[in-house]
């Protein structure tokens, strides 16, 4: 976990950056929102590496209900909203692990002065800035990859861990991966997903941890729903995991590592690689074409 690089001040205290971008002044009517946290599983630990925090309206409902009712317009608020209601939440829960928010990149106009409501937040929470990590989605391109390299020095610059979400999945792939690398990747479901008989699935996110590894990238394998997936996933090398086989997300509480199901994978992985030493969890037959 990076270090952490506070800004200048002259009494040690975090102090928020003076810079300021129009977005700053506008003042939008943004629906009451609340936080959903979902475990992200170090299966070699046997711990919880990070909760990942999710966007949920008050009294119950999904994402898209919030998403529904923000305009491009008030992208900018929407992300700070988001944002300190993250911080808040989990310093009041007592998260004492990494906090994983996403970003939408096109809502970041100025990186240093975007950053000031977080530092506030964090401040104001007693919540420490080595414990954030951002994910940037890969399911919105970013219009200027260089304003997107600004965003990531910055984070990094304060000991903010980078992640890079839903990979595999996106408008990017492999281009936004070569214009920055990040602390983290994770591999979207749409590759995890049955993965365990899917040999074209299985060889392509093989690639990306081997790639991640010669990178120095931590993987997270996202959307694992099965023993199987899992088993699978850990024979290429993954040991950070999140899905519904773990912990589904849960408003006002933390859910711990689960100890019976990571016993449980961990079992199966010993098992299997005692019964295929050369190349463990392959699957062995192609799907037919057609």
């Amino acid at each position: 976990m990076p270090s952490f690089v506070p800004p200048p001040s002259s009494d040690g205290t975090i102090v928020a950056p003076k810079v300021h971008c129009e977005a700053c002044r506008v003042e939008w009517s943004l629906p009451e929102i609340t936080m959903a946290f979902q475990p992200i599983i170090d299966l070699d630990r046997s711990e919880v590496y990070a909760y990942e925090a999710l966007v949920r309206p008050i009294g119950g409902g999904t994402a898209a209900d919030v998403l529904g009712q923000i305009t491009p317009e008030m992208r900018y608020a929407f992300d700070q909203l988001c944002r300190v209601t993250a911080i808040r939440n989990a310093s009041r829960l007592g998260m004492d692990t990494l906090l994983s928010i996403n970003f939408l990149p096109n809502a970041v106009y100025q990186p240093a002065a975007c950053l000031r409501k977080t530092f506030e937040a964090a401040a104001k929470a007693n919540f420490p800035l080595h414990h954030l990590m951002f994910e940037v989605t890969e399911n919105e391109p970013a219009r200027d990859v260089g304003h997107l390299q600004g965003i990531f020095a910055e984070y990094k610059r304060h000991g903010m861990i980078t992640a890079i979400d839903d990979f595999g999945a996106g408008h990017s792939g492999l281009n936004m991966l070569a214009d920055f690398q990040p602390d983290l990747l994770k591999i979207d479901m749409a590759l995890t997903r049955a993965i365990s008989h899917d040999p074209v699935r299985y060889e392509i996110t093989k690639a990306i941890v081997g790639l991640c590894r010669t990178l120095h990238i931590s993987v997270v394998a996202e959307g694992v729903e099965t023993i199987e997936e899992a088993v699978t996933l850990r024979e290429l090398g993954v040991r950070l995991f999140q899905g519904y086989l773990f912990a589904r997300p849960m408003v006002d509480r933390l859910a711990g590592a689960p100890l019976d199901i990571i016993d449980t994978v961990r079992d199966a992985h010993a098992r299997r690689l005692l019964e295929s030493p050369v190349a463990p969890g392959a699957p062995t037959a192609r799907p037919a074409a057609g």
